[in-house]
């Protein structure tokens, strides 16, 4: 009772004046110094209490939020437990992970897991690579056959080839898939084989100097290119006529040649050649010749017989009689250490 009504002064350390705190604390002092009753000035006090505490921030929502700390390491490849130590340390010294009962197989199913994977993962390379290198493989071989057929293609062609140009047809020319020709020293006649009621309208046949061209109209050429030596157009000629048999007709040209001195090795430039050395003019023929031409005739079939036995050709053995007879004209000259071609 003595303290109610005497005048006292409110001290609150430790808080921090609001507006609100502030008037209730002068509301208390009038209250007290005005004689009101002690139960008003307690009632005030709880009021003013019970406030500060729900306004009063709780110590757990004060402390702020735990950091997440950064773990940092150099590698060194030649000694792998080295980092794992190291992190197995910085575990210990930021948590008690590591005192935990289940740790350590945690860890050691985490390892198993991560040596897991590397397995698969070496296996998927593993496959990949030996699928590339069946690949590989695979291409290898096609390419090697493909390159071992060709390989054989062209040696059947060059066996063709050389076949053709050692052993002409009785004609002293050649016989091929889609025509033919021959030779004496003076004309050359070419045998193109077209289908049966062919008419002449529809031949396309271009002579000139140095070229030839045969065909069907509408159709690739059968004969084009550039023929072997020159020839006399105005004494060449075709014509087409029936053969031997029914369903085909042939196309015959006759070209006169403008050197009739020299046998052809091949109709077309490019196409295949016959060994010359192997032309065999017929008997019957070469004596029908004129002096000059049957002379060159034997002579060329001279020549031919001494290429094949290795022996010097007509030329030759000339040319070694005038250096035979120079040698004997000048016996002063030393003829020992010369080289002669």
């Amino acid at each position: 009772q003595s303290f109610l009504e005497s005048s006292i002064t409110l001290v609150l350390p430790d808080i921090s004046p609001t507006p609100t705190s502030i008037d209730r604390a002068k509301t208390f002092v009038g209250a007290v110094n005005r004689g009101k009753r002690r139960e008003s000035a307690m009632a005030l006090i709880s009021e003013y209490e019970e406030e500060e505490s729900g306004t009063k921030p709780s110590s757990s929502a004060a402390s702020p939020p735990a950091q997440p700390s950064t773990f940092t390491a150099p590698f060194d490849p030649s000694n792998p437990l080295g980092i794992v130590e190291k992190l197995f340390d910085f575990l210990a010294a930021e948590c008690d992970y590591l005192s935990k009962d289940a740790a350590e197989k945690e860890i050691a199913a985490a390892a198993k897991a991560a040596k897991e994977k590397r397995r698969r993962k070496e296996e998927a390379v593993a496959e990949r690579e030996k699928a590339d290198a069946a690949k590989a493989s695979l291409s290898n071989k096609r390419l090697k056959e493909e390159v071992k057929e060709e390989k054989k293609k062209e040696e059947n062609g060059v066996r063709g080839f050389v076949m053709a140009s050692t052993v002409p047809n009785k004609g002293n020319g050649l016989d091929l898939d889609n025509y033919s020709w021959t030779q004496t020293l003076q004309e050359v006649t070419v045998l193109v084989p077209v289908p049966h009621g062919t008419k002449s309208r529809f031949v396309v046949c271009d002579i000139k100097k140095n070229r030839l061209k045969i065909g069907l109209k509408g159709q690739p050429p059968i004969i084009e290119g550039e023929l072997y030596k020159p020839i006399k157009v105005d004494d060449c000629y075709w014509s087409i006529g029936m053969v031997s048999t029914e369903d085909q007709n042939t196309i015959s040209v006759l070209l006169t040649k403008h050197d009739q001195m020299e046998w052809w090795k091949t109709l077309v430039k490019g196409g295949p050649e016959i060994d010359t050395q192997k032309v065999e003019p017929e008997n019957s023929k070469l004596a029908d010749l004129d002096p000059e031409t049957r002379q060159t005739v034997e002579k060329m079939m001279f020549d031919q017989r001494q290429k094949q036995m290795g022996r010097p050709t007509s030329d030759e053995i000339q040319k070694q009689d005038i250096l035979k007879k120079f040698m004997a004209e000048h016996p002063e000259m030393d003829f020992s250490r010369a080289k002669i071609n």
